[in-house]
């Protein structure tokens, strides 16, 4: 049948029916059905059923189902008629670059796909954060006159200066005009400028022909030999970060792999060190090659080990060995009842949250909030209110920590940040349908690049889902007790390709769920019996090499206003007597005690988790009081996998990356202190631009505006079953901003997507109910749009629309250091 489904029969289908019967049966067919309407019309008019009984059902005729809504979201009102932390659009950022480039600025600027490691080049050109102190002013306001200025960050790499250095750059106010000024930002940053050698990623590491020359030419015959290929054809190569301590080198080991599908699952057992450092390619050098834990100092004396026969080889896998467990094809026999598509969400009353595509603002149930986007970590959210009130500023990602282990050169000096390589930089359309329901609505996305501008037009999605449990329920005899509210939630998610899936999930209690979910291939390491204790074989010759993950965010709560404190709680337990207590169950009874304390100082407030969970954290304002009395806050409930980074000391990480020793810290919000990490950190680990303790400087936190960093994350020790690839419903970390005696008593209550159970008036009879008017829908859905996915649209730096990217030039953007396609 259409749609490979199954007919399903039953009975014996053997037998025909000869014509005659087949038409006598037919007319009394006919004739009952007849009588049946005629009955049923009586009984709809003269004993119309009761939707108060839960017997009742709904007979729909299906030539009267009328076509469901539209999945278009309606308008949503946002509370300024700006997104003041609205990227940058295409002609802004053309505009910037072209005053850049003119001869009054004196930057003597070389447009980023032509320059050279010598040249100076714009690296990056995006929005500007304004000041907290201006947006709210403006948002109390809303006069013209108080929106905030806008201005550019932009990055250049100084490569022609005497002494090459990284530098940041304000430009504004926006549009250009004749008051628009660039000024070095440095208040952000512990360092007046960035050594070029800590400079962002850079092809050039790796497609300079002195790269090839130096490293791949002189061992060419041991490629084919001990790894079965060449780099031209059957090889590839990843380089590990950091690639610098201090800024004085840049340096980055090199780790082979099979050029297949899959390439991370195939590690191979050689590596070279390579020094980059520098603005001249020809000094550029190899310095060690390790092959089987043989350590060579030169190319010839490694060619030297190889000629002579005292090298010490690993067998080379057969040519014709199946690599296929690295892919996605499916394999397996089909499981039963899985040629059917699975359920999938349908709004039949019309979608239910409220979305300006234009300023990227979003409402929901009570829920209203902005959308922001940037280069470094993609999606942040901003001014999220809920029944009216601020809750939080800022919700947005600050940096990806990816520390590894292993017994070879490349796992063992892997610490990844992934800010370095842009987070938002590396999202890419989501597969709709896979990536999210059919139904979602999708938001565009623009990021800026030395070699133009791209938009990914599905970059965010939305999406409102039943979570399949009620969010509340109760089953009683009390008049009013019985009933439950659904659990439905609105979900925004993105997808960076380096596989996190953030995903911002509000609740109708004034809820916000934070989770990242982890997909995508392993970063394998060669297998051989010394590395054992650094993980899992998963293939012949290929291990999953055990690593952390830690994601830090930055929240920035205001509970009732901006002026909060920091409450911990503790959770232990008291041996207690009374004079009540009898003989019978002996004069003392053992029960837990919670102690409450508000810690002051900002040096205390560097935290982890109580062991078991025995206490925990929260924003309050002691100033504002429920009906109760109590202080209204919002605690910091810590959800799957909570955890921070195992490792302290590592020079790799030696102050870079500080956030992610701690589950969470709490610090005064400073404009000087946007975020706990920078680009620049990553390969600056000696000497960070951002030093995340210097922000604890021993402050007074107590009715201060606070912000919290709060990490997720997963020690990840690999299995067999991550491959091909690791799973999202294991690789979950989450946290939760839920009330804490903020309200006087649980909001969701208000929902009418509920039910209310009344007892039957006598025995045997059903239930009665009031669903507040809010019944199921009925109409037929909108078919769901055939499965399309196009590139992304290019723009040059002209703002003009560019040629479509290669495949191949598509790879080079995603994949960045994790494959290295060395050319001659």
């Amino acid at each position: 049948m259409a749609g490979d489904y199954e007919l399903l029969k039953s009975g014996d289908d053997t037998q025909v029916q000869s014509p005659k019967s087949y038409r006598i049966t037919r007319r009394v067919a006919i004739g009952l059905i007849a009588c049946l309407a005629l009955v049923t019309l009586y009984f709809l008019h003269v004993r119309p059923p009761l939707s108060v009984d839960l017997g009742a059902q709904d007979n729909h005729d299906e030539d009267s189902v009328k076509t469901c809504a539209s999945p278009a979201p309606p308008t949503a009102r946002a509370p300024a008629p700006i997104n003041p932390w609205a990227s940058l659009t295409i002609e802004q950022v053309v505009q910037v670059h072209k005053w850049l480039e003119e001869p009054a600025r004196a930057l003597n600027l070389t447009r980023g796909a032509i320059s050279k490691p010598s040249d100076n080049h714009i690296f990056m050109i995006e929005a500007y954060y304004p000041s907290k102190a201006s947006v709210l002013s403006y948002f109390s306001s809303l006069s013209p006159s108080d929106i905030p200025e806008k201005y550019a960050r932009v990055t250049i790499h100084h490569g022609s200066a005497p002494e090459p250095v990284v530098k940041d750059y304000l430009v504004g106010p926006l549009p250009i005009g004749s008051s628009t000024r660039m000024e070095h930002l440095t208040e952000i940053y512990h360092l007046d400028a960035i050594p070029h050698n800590a400079r962002g990623f850079d092809t050039r590491d790796w497609t300079a022909p002195e790269i090839f020359e130096k490293m791949a030419a002189p061992i060419m015959e041991a490629y084919e030999e001990l790894l079965g290929g060449t780099p031209q054809d059957t090889l590839t190569t990843a380089g590990s970060g950091p690639f610098s301590f201090d800024g004085s080198f840049r340096r980055m080991w090199l780790g082979w792999r099979r050029n297949t599908p899959g390439f991370f699952l195939h590690p191979l057992n050689l590596y070279q060190y390579i020094d980059l450092s520098g603005t001249d390619p020809s000094q550029w050098d190899q310095l060690k090659i390790v092959y089987n834990h043989q350590v060579f100092n030169s190319p010839e004396s490694f060619m030297d080990a190889f000629h002579n026969g005292s090298l010490k080889r690993v067998p080379v896998i057969d040519p014709n060995t199946d690599l296929s467990y690295s892919t996605r094809k499916r394999i397996g026999a089909q499981r039963d009842l899985d040629h059917l598509p699975g359920p999938r969400s349908v709004s039949f009353a019309g979608l239910r949250f409220r979305v300006d595509r234009d300023l990227q603002y979003v409402s929901w149930m009570g829920w209203g909030l902005y959308l922001g986007f940037d280069r470094d970590m993609g999606l942040s959210l901003w001014d999220i209110r809920f029944r009216g009130e601020r809750i939080v500023y800022e919700l947005k990602p600050q940096e990806a920590l990816a520390q590894y282990a292993g017994n070879d050169p490349f796992q063992a000096t892997t610490a990844w940040l992934d800010r370095y390589f842009g987070m938002g930089q590396s999202v890419r359309d989501m597969l709709p349908g896979y990536d999210c329901p059919h139904e979602a609505v999708y938001l565009p996305a623009t990021t800026y690049s030395v070699n133009g501008l791209t938009t990914r037009q599905r970059a965010i999605c939305i999406f409102e889902h039943d979570s399949g449990r009620p969010l509340t329920r109760h089953l009683g005899y009390e008049e009013n007790e019985f009933g439950a509210v659904k659990g439905y939630e609105l979900v925004i998610r993105s997808i960076a390709t380096v596989g996190k899936c953030f995903d911002y999930i509000f609740h109708f209690d004034g809820t916000i769920e934070v989770r990242l979910s982890a997909s995508g291939y392993l970063q394998a390491g060669f297998y051989d019996e010394t590395q054992g204790q650094y993980g899992n074989r998963i293939w012949e010759t290929s291990m999953g090499s055990l690593h952390d993950h830690v994601i830090n965010y930055k929240v920035d709560l205001d509970v009732a206003g901006t002026a909060n404190s920091l409450l911990k709680t503790t959770l232990s337990q008291e041996a207690i007597t009374q004079p009540w207590f009898e003989s019978d169950w002996g004069d003392e009874v053992i029960q837990q005690v919670v102690t409450r304390e508000y810690i002051d100082d900002e040096n205390d407030a560097l935290l982890k988790f109580p062991t078991n969970f025995q206490g925990g954290y929260a924003i309050v304002n002691q100033e504002e009081s429920n009906k109760w009395g109590t202080s209204r806050g919002y605690a910091i409930h810590p959800g799957y996998s909570p955890i921070h980074n195992t490792v302290v000391g590592s020079k790799r990480l030696l102050k870079n990356a500080n956030w992610a020793r701690y589950n969470l810290a709490v610090s005064r919000r400073k404009e000087t202190e946007p975020s706990s990490s920078s680009m620049w950190n990553f390969n600056l680990p000696g000497s960070p631009p951002v030093d995340f303790h210097k922000f604890f400087d021993g402050e007074n936190i107590t009715q201060e505006d606070l912000v919290a960093w709060v990490n997720l994350g997963m020690h990840h020790l690999p299995q067999s079953e991550d491959a091909p690839n690791t799973r999202t419903n294991t690789a979950t970390s989450s946290f939760l901003l839920t009330p804490l005696n903020y309200f006087d008593h649980d909001v969701s209550i208000e929902s009418t997507n509920a039910v209310l159970l009344k007892n039957p008036e006598k025995p045997g009879d059903p239930f009665t109910y009031d669903d507040y008017g809010v019944q199921p829908a009925h109409c037929l859905p909108e078919h769901p749009s055939p499965f399309e996915y196009h590139p992304a649209k290019m723009f040059d730096l002209d703002g003009r629309p560019a040629p479509a990217s290669s495949i191949e030039d598509m790879r080079k953007a995603s994949e960045l250091y994790h494959r290295i396609k060395l050319e001659l």
